[in-house]
């Protein structure tokens, strides 16, 4: 998708490193054989997903638009999508 801004926003950002900063966290404590500490990581990670919905849902994220298929070809667009 040439010249789409997809995933350029707060929520996307936000949730990646949030992400991240949880995948580094359960990496190294796998490394020391610390279960705990990496399902601590891997909540973390989570939390990023979730943080994200949220920041999406606040309006920060990109906004819904309908696929460019359904609109050159005249088919409906999928249910729940509006035009």
């Amino acid at each position: 998708m040439a010249g789409s801004s997809h995933g350029h926003t707060p929520a996307a950002w936000t949730g990646v490193t949030i992400a991240f900063i949880g995948f580094c966290v359960a990496g190294a404590f796998m490394v020391m054989a610390e279960p705990l500490g990496f399902w601590a990581g891997m909540a973390i990670v989570v939390l990023g997903g979730v943080v994200g919905m949220i920041m999406r849902g606040m309006g920060l994220g990109q906004p819904k638009q309908v696929h460019p298929v359904h609109q050159v070809t005249g088919r409906p667009a999928p249910v729940g999508v509006e035009s």
